[in-house]
């Protein structure tokens, strides 16, 4: 049975240990954080299990520093029959300034896929349906996005070596 929470955000103060030497959280930190929201969330949308098979167009705009307040924000944009597509926006402030300061530091689209069953094979979710323009419009960059990752799988198995290097 599903609750089908559409949106999840998840907030928390950035560490002196998810930081590089550059003193600004690791990409692979914040990586972390968008899968653990898109998990969440998908969890919340399908009421299974879950497994992340992608993630596309990621983006990386702007710093986050130890001490921010750090937000991460999964909107379910479309769903196929087993999968659900979540747009991520991870946003960032110094929690000492006026909430105006918030800074967009990172947005993806992350991809997951329902499972059931004792050998997890995937399971059907709920559909979504976009009901607002911007749910369409934003439906329609989910698919974008996704179809630009298939084009980028097909070059790389192109120049591929034939020994499987």
């Amino acid at each position: 049975m599903s609750g089908q929470q559409r949106q999840l955000t998840l907030s928390f103060l950035a560490e002196p240990s998810d930081v590089n030497f550059g003193g600004k959280v690791h990409g692979g930190q914040v990586m972390r954080w968008i899968d653990q929201a898109g998990y969440a969330a998908a969890v919340g949308w399908s009421g299974c299990y879950s497994v992340t098979v992608a993630v596309g167009g990621i983006r990386f705009v702007a710093p986050i520093h130890i001490g921010d307040l750090v937000s991460v924000n999964a909107t379910l944009i479309f769903t196929g029959t087993t999968s659900m597509h979540f747009a991520v926006d991870v946003r960032a402030r110094d929690p000492g300034a006026d909430a105006g300061s918030v800074r967009l530091c990172t947005h993806c689209v992350i991809v997951f896929v329902a499972m059931a069953g004792p050998e997890g094979s995937p399971t059907a979710v709920p559909a979504w349906m976009p009901r607002t323009d911007e749910d369409r419009w934003l439906a329609e960059y989910a698919q974008q996005i996704m179809a630009l990752g298939k084009d980028v799988e097909q070059t790389v198995a192109r120049y591929r070596q034939p020994d499987g290097r």
